[in-house]
């Protein structure tokens, strides 16, 4: 009776402890395939969430804007920008995908380094800077360095920004060409062979092609104002899939293309995060709160 009782009294302890082992388990499960920014806590840092949006972990907590993400190809690494000396030096940095190891990989003073994207084989980093010259013209160059932010060079004669990754290693990314006027561009990541995807007087921006190679999502304000379009990659059949009053920014595909994740603007002018089907249908909002969402294309 006496062994009874004892093992009555520990019940409900066990119960506590088979209960944390299994919630703690199932927290460690969840496989987050999307990152994201969010002002949520003022600042704003980079986010990570699974692919319903049912449960976020916050990544970064430094003081300075950090946001423009990119997913290494393994899932393992990502790569963001960050704010120094008041937000008017922007650097890129890496970090593990739990926010682990950051590491700042540009120090260009005064000069905003963004967008970075990774090379298919995980060993480059591509990336945007833009800054105001001694003459206070402005440039946009595409810079290219090792992973661990060595051998920094310039790529030319390629202008612009949003560069992005094909799976044959060739970059996509907009050009500037007139003052109002930026397009989708493909060339050879030494910046040979530049072939002009879009041709509108209007700014194309942005460019994300999907996880088999055979299309692009991007920005465009050719209509008005700022919309989602898709095209293929060689840049035909180029389709409106958006129809908003207020601008859609930073499309990303999903891993199997069936789907895109973007920015928009709520009335009030908050942004949050939106979901659609590739043919522009079923458009629902998807993350409070947030913006430059990113997709992870490989299963981890």
């Amino acid at each position: 009776m006496k062994y009874i009782k004892t093992i009555a009294i520990f019940l409900p302890f066990l119960s506590f402890l088979v209960g944390y082992s299994q919630n703690n388990k199932n927290s460690k499960s969840i496989s987050y395939t999307i990152a994201y920014a969010s002002k949520e806590t003022g600042d704003s840092e980079i986010y990570l969430t699974d692919s319903r949006a049912e449960s976020k972990t916050r990544i970064t907590n430094r003081p300075g804007r950090d946001g423009y993400i990119a997913w290494s190809p393994d899932g393992k690494r990502i790569t963001s920008y960050g704010y120094y000396d008041g937000g008017n030096t922007w650097s890129i940095h890496t970090m593990n995908s739990d926010g682990t190891n950051m590491k700042r990989l540009t120090h260009a003073k005064n000069k905003w380094d963004n967008s970075p994207t990774w090379s298919p084989d995980g060993k480059k980093i591509v990336f945007a800077r833009d800054y105001q010259d001694s003459e206070e013209v402005w440039r946009a160059e595409l810079w290219i360095m090792n992973s661990n932010g060595s051998d920094q060079a310039q790529i030319k004669p390629l202008n612009g920004g949003g560069p992005y990754f094909t799976q044959e290693g060739k970059l996509v990314f907009h050009s500037i060409f007139h003052s109002n006027s930026e397009e989708i561009c493909i060339a050879n990541v030494d910046g040979s062979n530049i072939t002009k995807l879009t041709n509108n007087k209007a700014k194309d921006l942005h460019p994300e092609v999907s996880a088999d190679g055979k299309q692009i999502v991007f920005m465009s304000n050719r209509d008005g104002n700022h919309e989602i379009y898709v095209m293929n990659i060689d840049g035909s059949n180029q389709k409106r899939l958006t129809n908003n009053d207020v601008d859609d920014w930073n499309p990303s595909w999903s891993p199997d293309g069936s789907k895109i994740i973007f920015q928009s603007s709520d009335e009030n002018g908050e942004k949050h995060v939106y979901m659609m089907n590739n043919d522009g249908s079923s458009v629902e909002k998807f993350i409070n709160n947030a913006f430059g969402a990113v997709w992870l294309k490989t299963q981890k």
